[in-house]
């Protein structure tokens, strides 16, 4: 059994994402469809193996054969709701970890109460969405845009805090530097680069990165915040790319990035701190 961590260094980074893709974990998506393709290909280049199997009446059997199980609501449909709560209760007999992403809570009536619902009737390690959407869940206003957020809001490294702690899970709040707490470690991480947000489901993809990380059943808050600083590396070195002019090219430079990326790497461009 391996002794837990009490706080990361850029060597423990590195060796959950070799562990990642020695072990390579089934991770088991019931995600949305606009980023399917990118959420089952960045769980490849971590290191995983991607499932997306939505059918209620396999969720159950699938989830036997996963490590990890991320559940996103981007394009909901009531009865998603009810595969991810029966592939999350199934998740959590066997002890599997779980991952939510509340894509929009907040947005709508449907999405927050869907979000809601699951949180209360699942056992979740993480919740990971932007600002807006934890402190939604959080029960403080914010404004949503859309899926995304809009606006700021004030004091959400307080917020997270005490909505880990009230609700025995993981935070992870992303942005321009990324928060995960689970109420009593905390973690703020400053990588990555402003071309991640001009495509799509770079959100979504975290999830999933996360979910690799979240299969190594080490410590939830310290898998998360490692998954979160190699995938805001990755971005910063396809950023720096020479042949990297847009949107596109950036795409294609962020998935080799990350499969490609070494220890030396994460050793020298690492930007975290626990608080």
């Amino acid at each position: 059994m391996q002794e837990k961590l009490k706080y990361l260094n850029s060597s423990q980074v590195a060796g959950f994402l070799a562990r990642v893709r020695r072990e390579k974990p089934l991770i088991h998506h019931i995600t949305n469809y606009v980023t399917a393709n990118d959420c089952a290909n960045i769980t490849l280049h971590t290191g995983g193996l991607p499932v997306m199997a939505h059918a209620f009446d396999e969720v159950e059997e699938m989830v036997e054969a996963a490590r990890a199980l991320v559940l996103n609501i981007g394009t909901l449909q009531p009865d998603q709701v009810a595969a991810m709560i029966k592939a999350g209760k199934k998740a959590n007999r066997l002890g599997i970890p779980v991952l939510l992403d509340p894509v929009g809570a907040g947005a709508t009536k449907l999405r927050t109460e869907s979000a809601r619902k699951i949180l209360s009737e699942v056992k979740v390690s993480v919740v990971k969405g932007n600002y807006a959407e934890i402190a939604i869940l959080a029960g403080t206003e914010a404004e949503i845009r859309g899926v995304d957020a809009a606006g700021t809001v004030e004091d959400i490294d307080r917020i997270a805090r005490e909505f880990a702690a009230a609700r025995d899970v993981t935070v992870v709040v992303t942005g321009v530097t990324d928060i995960v707490t689970d109420g009593r470690t905390g973690y703020k991480i400053s990588n990555g680069h402003e071309l991640m947000g001009t495509i799509t489901g770079t959100g979504c993809m975290a999830g999933s990165v996360i979910g690799c990380f979240l299969a190594l059943q080490d410590s939830p808050v310290h898998e998360a915040a490692a998954a979160l600083v190699c995938y805001g590396i990755a971005g910063e070195i396809a950023a720096g790319r020479a042949d990297v002019y847009g949107p596109a090219s950036f795409r294609t430079a962020f998935f080799d990035s990350l499969y490609n990326l070494q220890e030396k790497q994460i050793s020298r461009m690492a930007k975290f701190a626990a608080y």
